[in-house]
């Protein structure tokens, strides 16, 4: 079945009880016992389960190939879940551009807890190999990064993770099972945070983590995910479903949208930089060309003249919007180093910019008159 098809009736079931299309959102937070005592629905609260939440995981399963998914929350509650699922004194390799939110997560909340963590540059997969150690049992790979738009070599790196006897976990939020797909390749997990292209109308909050194969660690998480109650209320599973059915149009509008805009910027002369993996010119196209299917919609600029400059860029857009957050239907741009805080290693005159489903032709007509 085609990943278009998949979107929009995995796990998506015509209502038993009325016929409907749509599935109905069940709000209740209990369910009621047979006379016997049991369950005869599978369902008991909505912390441990409910209708919706198991709608949109069979759907995200099907959607990245996996045995089986957890929702949750939040991409960093799906996240911590993960880091939580090891044990104290265990190793994870992490990238060096990363989601600066996970990257605190290891390093205010997870190494206090007791993980160790190396972070390193992992466009080169010896950089990854050379960071092994005997009790290294995660490696971490998100590609392409954020913000610095990274590629890294899914495959080989979950190689090295393997040989090691380490899971191989990819966040690809920002590829999307559209244009990626990381278990394919290799990895044993994936992580997204719903709350971008999933959903993709910036109106709902969550995460998931898809699981190659149904083992003790996704027993593990699922047991985190229900004892430490970091779930999606059913509404927000919902508008998740929802949105996953036209995913895979959306994704590439964005796609299609934000190679028009790189290329744009790549001649422009107040732009030093452009990170975007679909330009010939990025070191890591060749390997995007070879994992993925489209380059996505996220691309980062760097503009001459440091800070002061980009920021100028960033307050004077008009149909771009100045704001947090990627992955929904209206374009975003944001200075990351700003947001980062004073750990950030972003560069200080990098934009990040979500192109999204406006004409490409009024982005591009905007970012010029913000760069004059």
């Amino acid at each position: 079945m085609h990943i278009e098809t998949t979107a929009i009736h995995a796990g998506q079931e015509i209502d038993p009880a009325t016929g409907a299309v749509i599935p109905p959102i069940y709000l209740t937070t209990t369910f009621e016992r047979a006379p016997d005592g049991s369950f005869p629905h599978g369902y008991i609260y909505t912390r441990n389960g409910n209708p919706n939440r198991t709608m949109l995981e069979t759907c995200l399963a099907a959607l990245e190939g996996g045995a089986e998914c957890a929702a949750f929350g939040s991409g960093l509650a799906a996240a911590m879940s993960i880091f939580q699922a090891l044990r104290p004194g265990d190793h994870v390799i992490a990238p060096d551009d990363a989601y600066h939110g996970v990257t605190r997560l290891l390093r205010e909340i997870m190494a206090p807890w007791g993980l160790e963590y190396t972070r390193v540059d992992m466009r080169d997969p010896q950089h990854v190999r050379l960071a092994m150690r005997p009790n290294t049992r995660l490696v971490w790979i998100e590609t392409p990064s954020n913000p610095l738009l990274k590629i890294a070599d899914i495959a080989a790196i979950a190689t090295i993770a393997h040989a090691g006897s380490a899971r191989c976990v990819v966040d690809n939020t920002w590829a999307t099972p559209i244009q990626q797909r990381p278990l394919e390749l290799g990895a044993d997990l994936v992580l997204h945070a719903t709350t971008k292209y999933l959903g993709g109308h910036s109106d709902v909050l969550g995460g998931a983590v898809v699981f190659r194969a149904s083992d003790a660690f996704s027993e593990r998480v699922r047991f985190l995910q229900a004892n430490g109650g970091a779930v999606p209320s059913p509404f927000d599973c919902w508008l998740v479903l929802r949105g996953i059915q036209t995913l895979a149009y959306r994704v590439r509008a964005h796609a299609a949208h934000a190679m028009q805009v790189a290329r744009f910027l790549a001649v422009h002369p107040r732009i030093e930089r452009v990170h975007y993996p679909g330009l010939t010119t990025h070191p890591g196209h060749a390997v995007a060309a070879r994992q993925m299917h489209g380059f996505g919609g996220m691309l980062s600029i760097e503009v001459k003249g440091g800070e002061p400059a980009a920021m100028a860029v960033a307050a004077n857009v008009k149909i771009i919007t100045r704001a947090t957050s990627l992955g929904g239907i209206e374009s975003l741009i944001e200075h990351r180093a700003s947001v980062e805080g004073p750990e950030s290693s972003t560069p200080p005159s990098l934009l990040r910019i979500s192109v999204g489903l406006e004409h490409p032709d009024d982005l591009i007509a905007d970012l010029a008159q913000a760069l004059e």
